[in-house]
């Protein structure tokens, strides 16, 4: 069996599932319950400065995308930070951790942005001999108002600037949550990096609003008639979440730098593509809230099974693997070309492709062949887009498939290089191409 046990900046648990910071880690009662359900880790839900506890709204706190089938694409959340006292919540975590001591828990905090009140919390937090810490630079709505949150988050200065406190100020290894509200995420990377952070770990929550009551014509959720700005996460945002992870793991200034990956995780394969883009763990919080904490077993299993299916026997055979073949646009191979083709047994004759690719495409595929009904594709038209294969219902059915050396391109009448040439974009201009 391969071994899925996770080393992560000196943090260890038997698997790399960790449950994010958010609401099904806001209490012991909770973690307690994942952590028999199989979790390998959890981030505390984030703790604030000694005080009056935060107050939470007495209403909706979700708003929701769904698609056409009622499965739930994404989710709004305008909670706040634990609303629960701090020692409380130490206590807690303390307890917990002598209960589980083979389980990862960090505890995530947010502080206002002023050293003295950094110092303050951080042995309170090493007391319960937790695992580590995770800075909460990332929420997006509520705290960010208060000058906390994604208001530091996005100013790479005050990102290094803390990270650097937290390192001066105590022995526990430090984790930078990262706001993806941003234009480019390697710059507070590469603050926290500067900093000496020992990893980042993103994305956390966009913002958003993700409808409109058209009765009320407030935003959902709607609290006593008005709405707010939120969080936005779930299966939705994963596509984003990649990237960023991508960009800092293949970025010079923050390459080798441990990443714990966040973003729409629901299955063993959308962790599979985080650990193989960089990322160490990864961190799940919309699947258990849609599908409860035993979600993990189907997670660990569909890890294992493939990991063994492929040959990889730990999770450093998978971590950053396809790092490398990430790339920018203008070293793509430029003579590689692909034909889509139709598999007519497997065909159900819906006629979408036809009208896709009549509609909005190139015209590469035909509706009616000798007076009948018949979809097949017209090579000479066909710039191997793609986008027949993404819209047609029938798995497999159309499959894109790459000319051999040698062949002629029917759309062409050339013939497709048997040595690719070296070609790269013009450096001026990219709609140019230059040979070298």
């Amino acid at each position: 069996m391969a071994d899925i046990r996770s080393n992560f900046i000196g943090i260890k648990s038997p698997n790399p599932f960790w449950l994010a910071s958010a609401p099904p880690t806001d209490k012991a009662y909770n973690v307690e319950r994942a952590f028999k359900a199989g979790w390998g880790g959890v981030v505390w839900k984030t703790l604030g400065e000694e005080g009056p506890p935060v107050v939470n709204v007495n209403g909706p706190r979700y708003g929701a995308v769904w698609g056409s089938d009622r499965r739930l694409l994404g989710f709004n959340n305008i909670e706040l930070i634990t609303d629960r006292d701090l020692y409380l919540n130490l206590t807690e975590i303390k307890q917990v951790k002598k209960n589980w001591p083979d389980r990862a828990l960090v505890v995530s905090l947010m502080v206002p942005c002023e050293e003295e009140a950094w110092k303050a919390i951080l042995p309170l937090v090493e007391e319960t001999e937790a695992d580590g810490i995770e800075l909460n630079f990332g929420c997006p709505h509520g705290m960010s108002e208060r000058g906390m949150g994604s208001a530091v988050g996005q100013v790479p200065e005050y990102v290094e600037m803390v990270v650097r406190w937290c390192k001066q100020n105590t022995r526990m290894p430090v984790i930078t949550k990262l706001t993806p509200n941003v234009t480019d995420i390697r710059k507070p990377a590469r603050a926290a990096h500067a900093g000496g952070t020992d990893a980042v770990s993103l994305i956390n929550t966009i913002n958003s609003i993700t409808g409109v009551n058209l009765d009320t014509f407030a935003p959902e959720p709607t609290i006593d008639g008005r709405g707010t700005h939120g969080g936005y996460c779930g299966p939705a945002v994963k596509p984003i979440a990649l990237n960023m992870v991508a960009e800092i793991a293949r970025d010079g200034d923050t390459r080798g730098l441990p990443i714990s990956g966040i973003g729409g995780i629901t299955t063993w394969r959308d962790a599979a593509e985080f650990l193989a883009l960089g990322a160490g763990t990864v961190q799940v919080c919309t699947a258990a809230m849609t599908y409860g904490f035993k979600i993990v077993q189907e997670m660990i299993d569909g890890l294992s099974n493939w990991m063994d299916e492929k040959g990889h026997a730990t999770l450093d055979d998978v971590i950053g693997r396809a790092v490398p073949n990430v790339t920018d646009w203008q070293y793509l191979n430029l003579n590689y070309i692909t034909k889509a083709r139709i598999n007519q047994d497997l065909c159900i004759k819906c006629g979408r492709c036809h009208i896709a690719c009549e509609d909005t495409s190139h015209q590469a595929i035909t509706s009616m062949v000798n007076g009948v009904r018949h979809f097949e594709v017209i090579d000479a038209e066909c710039v191997g887009c793609n986008l027949c294969v993404n819209i047609c219902p029938v798995e497999d059915c159309i499959t894109m498939v790459p000319l051999a050396a040698g062949e002629v391109d029917r759309r062409t009448g050339q013939a497709v290089p048997g040595e690719y040439a070296n070609w790269t974009m013009h450096p001026n201009n990219p709609m140019k191409v230059a040979a070298e």
